[in-house]
């Protein structure tokens, strides 16, 4: 560890080189954090599922370098796929968690029955396709569909009556309390991203072949990747097409208005059901963009989310919320620090130093807020 921060101090251009991919890298770091920060306002929810979003844009551009089209054309492809699935999502939890009063327990116990007449077929599937790889006969495989049969028969009507039980007496006392229930829904969510992608998607780590070259200066001491540039380009495209979104539509002026005082938007006629259904679509979308550039520069896995997921955290807690500028700065700086920790402790405590670094700005924050003036009551 001593020696490459010697070798940094003795070769300024390797420094120079090393802080200028943070840059590059740090814009979408900075995108991710923005869409986690509007649901954050707009919501007040913490979306723990921010980095299965960025993971499934990634999806998106990998299979679309593997059917032998550009990726560069998934970033906006992403963006949509992501909106229309987050549109599902809200639809079900999180407009429950922010409306619990419409939650009803019926409706709990209807999707319980969905997943496991889901998981029937499913499972049924996966037999057949045992069965036609030749890896299993039907015979070998009939104890097992009994099997899950009989699971489901007894499934079915059991979740009926803890669906509805655990409503009745948990879930519409605590739905929509404080920000510690949105965690518990979001990272609900999360887990089950999780497993849709390793087991509908690949449990593989998967790169997008962009196919794009890299550039040399100072006689090779200094590279940029070609794909890197796009992304900050690509990064700041969105950034200020989100921000001209937000000032100048109805659309956005109605997200602005509900951030602001819920209450005082619904008197003036804005329908802040769908604003949040909108709100927490926008995110999915950048996140899905921003995913689908992530692929391109490093790899995605169903399981890598999590890191994301704390990157934009780290972000909006230490430049706050409704401060576009500050989560543009935060990004670029943990993206040139996470640089230089990976070349000074090794690639191995690169993410290590990105935990490390969530505790720090943690504590920050902390600090900030005891010495913050309070209005005494």
């Amino acid at each position: 560890m001593v020696e490459n921060l010697i070798l940094l101090l003795e070769n300024p251009v390797a420094l120079l080189d090393l802080a200028l991919q943070g840059l590059l890298v740090g814009a979408v770091f900075a995108l991710i954090a923005y869409g986690m920060a509007l649901v954050w306002g707009v919501m007040n929810i913490i979306n723990i599922t921010q980095g299965e979003f960025v993971i499934l844009g990634g999806f998106v551009a990998f299979y679309f370098s593997e059917w032998g089209i550009s990726p560069l054309f998934a970033v906006p492809m992403a963006a949509l796929i992501l909106y229309v699935i987050a549109t599902g999502l809200y639809l079900t939890p999180i407009h429950g968690l922010v409306f619990a009063n419409r939650l009803r327990p019926w409706l709990l116990a209807a999707g319980v029955f969905a997943a496991s007449v889901a998981g029937f077929f499913v499972s049924g599937a996966s037999l057949v396709l045992a069965v036609k790889e030749g890896v299993a006969n039907w015979g070998s495989m009939a104890p097992a569909a009994a099997i899950v049969v009989d699971s489901l028969l007894v499934t079915i009507p059991v979740m009926f009556v803890v669906g509805g039980g655990l409503y009745t007496t948990v879930l519409r006392h605590i739905v929509g309390r404080d920000l510690f229930t949105s965690i518990l829904a979001t990272f609900g969510i999360s887990i089950f991203l999780q497993q849709f992608m390793n087991e509908a998607l690949t449990a593989d780590v998967e790169i997008a072949n962009h196919g794009l070259g890299t550039w040399s200066f100072v006689g090779g001491d200094i590279t940029i990747e070609q794909i890197r540039l796009i992304a900050l380009i690509f990064a700041l495209l969105i950034g200020v097409l989100l921000a001209v979104y937000m000032r100048k539509s109805r659309a956005g002026q109605a997200i602005r208005a509900t951030a602001q005082n819920p209450r005082a938007a619904r008197i003036m006629g804005i329908d802040t059901d769908r604003v949040y259904a909108r709100t927490y679509a926008l995110n999915a979308a950048i996140c899905g963009s921003a995913g689908a550039l992530v692929a391109m520069i490093w790899a995605v896995q169903a399981y890598g989310g999590l890191v994301y997921t704390l990157r934009a955290f780290m972000v909006v807690i230490f430049a706050g919320l409704g401060n576009l500028v500050g989560v543009i700065v935060a990004g670029l700086g943990l993206g040139v620090a996470e640089n230089l920790a990976g070349f000074i402790l090794g690639l191995e405590f690169q993410i290590a130093f990105v935990f490390g670094l969530l505790v720090i700005v943690l504590i920050y924050r902390r600090i900030r807020l005891s010495f913050a003036r309070k209005v005494l009551s």
